[in-house]
């Protein structure tokens, strides 16, 4: 009768001791290097600058008539009207601006320069990843050349100071985006905006099904597209998980998947989702799928039924990019109104204007413009410096910046456009941009104009020594 509690002592203590060695045998966790390519940006020189006389959009529905913007150390210092009593410090560079105005620089959300640039030919087309519907291991970054054109177009004609590059939208998941600085640079982390957060690139309707279902893949029909996507989100939860216990306990570091570094990002919050999607249905189907998995989607791209979900939108805090009147193109982009932008706007939720395209990214504000007056023909009167916040401060809370820029206001960057006009106005272009405070195009000074060294040609024959 003594046998069975000394036999039970024995094995409980036998469990303590293995639970002991167990204990001792769990390695700490290794720190993996989630960011291996960091900015490297650094400002260009400026100096103070005062520009008096102006008409100021502040970016956030601020609208100051006859102002003055001062902005020194990279960052604004200072707003007034005229009837503040106030003077420049010594040693300030002081521009008149009468008849002129001044806005934060504008934002395109959604990009493929430097992954499509100019020359557009097949060697240089290298924003879609087309091997396989889920491609989130891949970076937008790893294809930017700096060198393309199209940056210094953006600069100069449509005071573009901030754009964010995305893969394209062959994929269920496309891969990281990147937000870059419009300056110069010889590689893309000189250009890569510090602390701005990483996106990723999803996509939903016909041009996942289209691309592999042509080759008998799935996705081949609207249904494939949300089973594979959920699949890889029920994948993505368990690697997520094992990596939690991991760096909670230490022990055998799980085998590293770059691909579910990216999901397991986006579960963590670290990462944004932008959904290249435009139906309404469609885009109904996605947030009840991000509730399902736990994520948050930044920003639906395209858009061009937003208005049919507004409230949607609004209660579910996701913004909607659009273009003022692009649409008809396909099927999916075919029950479009040119009222789309004002009445997202006008039921509270947050509207942008976007380009995806090199040369509409040139003329985001006249995109804006036509919004503008396509909501005043339907009895949606907006004002001009209400509607600036469609392309500088919801671009950047879509994108995680707007702490840094976005708006004037003093301690942000100063990221500043001097238009010679009315920037809605077909007939206006950018006099002077600033980005963090250095001046980086003057209309009046051609060595302001940023020349890659793509655009300087190469030797002719003769001239090889």
């Amino acid at each position: 009768m003594m046998r069975l509690p000394l036999t039970a002592a024995l094995i409980a203590s036998l469990a303590l001791a293995g639970c002991a060695m167990n204990d001792k045998k769990l390695a700490p966790p290794i720190r993996v290097n989630l960011n291996p390519y960091p900015s490297t940006y650094a400002p260009y020189p400026g100096v103070p600058t005062l520009i008096t006389n102006v008409t100021i959009f502040d970016g956030e529905g601020g609208r100051v008539d006859h102002g003055s913007i001062l902005f020194a150390d990279g960052k604004i210092t200072n707003i007034v009207d005229e009837r503040a009593d106030f003077a420049a410090p010594p040693g300030t560079l002081v521009i008149d601006g009468t008849g002129k105005y001044v806005t934060p620089g504008v934002i395109d959300v959604h990009s493929h320069l430097g992954d499509y640039p100019s020359p557009g030919v097949e060697a240089n087309s290298d924003g879609n990843e087309a091997t396989g519907p889920v491609r989130p291991e891949v970076w937008a970054e790893h294809s930017v050349w700096p060198q393309d054109p199209g940056f210094s177009r953006a600069l100069a004609n449509g005071g573009i100071t901030t754009l964010q590059i995305l893969p394209g939208s062959a994929n269920l998941f496309g891969g990281r985006s990147v937000v870059l600085k419009n300056v110069p640079a010889r590689t893309v982390q000189g250009m890569k905006f510090p602390g701005a957060p990483y996106g990723l690139k999803m996509a939903c309707g016909e041009n996942p099904k289209r691309v592999y279902g042509s080759k008998g893949q799935m996705p081949g029909t609207r249904m494939g597209n949300i089973a594979l996507s959920r699949e890889t989100w029920i994948k993505a939860q368990v690697y997520s998980r094992k990596w939690d216990k991991y760096e909670a306990k230490g022990g055998d570091m799980p085998e590293r998947d770059l691909a579910m570094d990216t999901l397991r990002g986006v579960l963590k919050g670290q990462i944004l989702i932008h959904n290249h999607c435009y139906r309404a249905d469609e885009m109904a189907n996605m947030i009840d799928m991000s509730k399902e998995f736990g994520y948050k989607i930044t920003a639906f791209h395209h858009a061009v039924e937003a208005y049919k979900i507004a409230d949607l939108l609004k209660a579910n805090g996701i913004c909607a990019a659009m273009w003022a009147d692009w649409y008809g193109f396909k099927m999916e982009s075919y029950d479009a109104i040119n009222e789309n932008i004002a009445f997202v706007h006008n039921a509270g939720a947050c509207a942008i204007v976007h380009s995806d395209d090199p040369n509409g990214i040139q003329r985001l504000n006249q995109e804006a413009g036509k919004a503008i007056a396509a909501g005043r023909r339907a009895g949606i009167d907006i004002p001009e410096a209400t509607a600036w916040s469609w392309l500088s401060a919801n671009p950047a809370r879509a994108l995680g910046i707007f702490d840094k820029t976005g708006s004037l206001r003093p301690g942000k960057g100063a990221d500043v456009v001097l238009w010679n006009g009315d920037p809605f106005s077909f007939y206006t272009r950018p006099d002077k941009v600033w980005i963090d405070g250095a001046l980086m195009y003057d209309a009046a000074d051609p060595k302001r104009r940023p020349v890659s060294d793509f655009e300087l040609g190469q030797p002719g024959e003769g001239d090889v020594k």
